[in-house]
């Protein structure tokens, strides 16, 4: 009998295979006293040594097979490795206590583990899932039992697990691994991520599905709809099968227009850009169809690293971006540290509230050797294509006023020292924050243009954190609240001849696209992956008729109207 579930949909597509049911070894440690300490100390360093040999390769094949971004992920694993805060008092925990060395390790990371999910920031509750995947690496060493390689699996199966780890999904290979599906997890974790950068099917937060299924239990995967059949009967499987055909089809599809240009039914263009981590990203951008770079996410640079990186390094990696898009449009967002993202040797004070607190424009105005520094490897970059410069989390405009500043000091400084700099760079900012766009019109008069960040604005503007799963049903990107700003922004750029962009997930939703256009947006910033989708979109409806359907949405009283209003008139990708 057929058993099903739903979950979230994590990544897009139709996977159908049996089931490997992943489970990690029994890790059980027992508490031994009176042993010989430096024994386990000698066999917690050999534990250490070939769990970084092991992390090392991993991060190798995460770089190949999913860029830089993602292989950042094992060089903060690498980092914990070496963490003298956590080995060393390992180490001093079976010198001064006389205990085995697995049992120091495991109730240190677990009070690790324990006062980081405490906090209320998601970038430490992430340095938790980092050290449980560490120290569970260590200690299966310790105990003489490997964790299974996921890597090694030769025939074609679906994943079923309670959660996958980074490292488990960065060993997965797409030839033999059909799909995966977990009881926990969402949207955004590191597995879904990863999972759609491959390009696998996921459904993950189905809540018991390691309950519900059978080792070589046969299952259906839809990533689309976050739909699970386990033992599914013959009707179910033609079904699926015809499902995966379409599908596959689909994508042919949106292939076809890779090389054309985005433009409505009745010819009105609009960019289809990109948002990047790093450079190695590039190949994903070129094999979607980017129009450009909206978004150039710099603090990938700065993280999974024990120091600030140079100019010289900062401008190695801005300038093959600009080179390799040409005339294409670059923009790349200055530092955006604080809130979910924090760097360990900034030594940054912890606070109550980070997302509201001393991040991003606010840090770099106060830090100026820092922000001076990208700045700098900025304006170089920008002399060998089109680059544009974007300052985040701007809430005043005396913050672009000091900000514009600097920026122009520095280039002052590098044109007489004779080093060649952009002659055009254009300067905007993110709105991100309610009081910008309300504040849009004065702003338009000195920025050269916006960039809609939808992520933060919802969630500013709704006052509900959208990492909060109680409070995430007030995350409403059709709400009309959040429409009628996002029709302030662009009127305001277009009174004053400038054009306004979106980086926000916001940007790449079908629901979201007709609207968007309707209201005038120019740029589309969004995951490549989305690129082909919504330039296919793009194509089913005139500009008069996004128009009609926006103007009707700002009247409405809530997001679920305003959806209901675009599914009953557009046909949805």
């Amino acid at each position: 009998m057929s058993i099903s579930l739903s979950g979230i949909g994590a990544s897009a597509g139709i996977a159908i295979a049996k089931a490997f049911r992943y489970e990690e070894p029994d890790l059980t440690v027992e508490k031994k006293t009176g042993v010989d300490a430096a024994k386990e100390i000698a066999a917690f360093d050999k534990a250490l040594e070939k769990s970084r040999a092991e992390l090392e390769d991993i991060k190798e094949k995460a770089r190949q097979d999913m860029g830089e971004e993602h292989a950042e992920i094992f060089s903060a694993h690498l980092l914990v490795l070496s963490d003298p805060e956590f080995v060393d008092a390992v180490r001093q925990k079976v010198q001064d206590d006389s205990v085995n060395a697995s049992f120091a390790l495991r109730e240190l990371a677990d009070q690790f583990i324990t006062m980081f999910e405490s906090m209320d920031n998601e970038y430490m509750k992430e340095r938790a899932a980092d050290i449980r995947d560490v120290s569970k690496r260590v200690l299966s060493h310790l105990l003489g039992k490997p964790i299974v390689s996921l890597a090694e699996l030769n025939e074609e199966v679906i994943i079923v697990g309670e959660d996958l780890t980074p490292s488990d999904t960065a060993q997965l290979n797409k030839a033999f691994v059909k799909g995966f599906v977990t009881n926990i997890g969402g949207r955004t974790s590191h597995s879904a991520i990863m999972a759609r950068s491959l390009e696998i099917p996921a459904v993950v937060g189905t809540k018991t599905v390691t309950e519900e299924t059978a080792q070589h239990a046969m299952v259906i995967v839809d990533g689309i709809s976050g739909d699970v059949i386990i033992n599914p009967d013959e009707d179910q499987l033609q079904a699926y099968r015809r499902k995966q055909e379409d599908f596959a089809r689909q994508k042919e599809e949106w292939a076809k227009l890779k090389n054309e240009p985005s433009k409505t039914k009745d010819g009105h263009h609009v960019e289809l850009v990109a948002n990047i981590g790093t450079p190695d990203d590039l190949e994903g951008v070129e094999s979607n169809g980017g129009e450009g770079v909206g978004l150039y996410r710099t603090e990938f640079l700065y993280m999974g690293r024990s120091e600030l990186p140079s100019e010289e390094e900062q401008y190695e990696a801005y300038s093959r971006v600009v080179k390799a898009m040409g005339d294409r449009p670059v923009v790349i967002r200055t530092l955006d540290i604080g809130g979910d993202k924090e760097l360990s040797y900034l030594d940054l004070p912890e606070e109550m509230n980070p997302f509201l607190g001393f991040r991003a424009i606010r840090l770099c105005l106060e830090m100026q050797d820092m922000f001076r520094t990208q700045l700098r490897a900025l304006l170089r970059a920008g002399a060998h294509g089109n680059l544009k410069v974007m300052f985040p989390m701007i809430a005043t405009l005396q913050e672009f006023r000091e900000a514009k500043k600097v920026l122009e000091e520095e280039k002052e400084k590098l044109v007489s020292e004779g080093t060649p700099v952009s002659d055009n760079l254009e300067v905007g900012i993110m709105v991100e924050i309610p009081s910008t766009a309300v504040m849009a019109p004065q702003f338009a008069k000195e920025v050269d243009f916006f960039s809609i960040g939808t992520n933060d604005l919802i969630q500013y503007t709704m006052a509900a954190d959208r990492m909060n799963e109680r409070v995430s049903y007030l995350y409403q990107p059709y709400s009309p609240a959040i429409l009628n700003l996002v029709k302030m922004v662009i009127d305001a750029s277009h009174k004053e001849g400038k054009w306004t962009g979106m980086c926000g997930e916001m940007a790449g939703d079908p629901i979201a696209v007709p609207l968007l256009v309707g209201l005038g947006l120019d740029e589309f910033s969004m995951s490549a992956t989305s690129i082909l989708p919504a330039r296919t979109q793009l194509t089913g409806f005139t500009k008069e008729e996004a128009e009609r359907a926006a103007e009707e949405a700002l009247t409405l009283s809530t997001d679920e109207e305003v959806k209901a209003l675009v599914e009953k008139q557009f046909t949805l990708s």
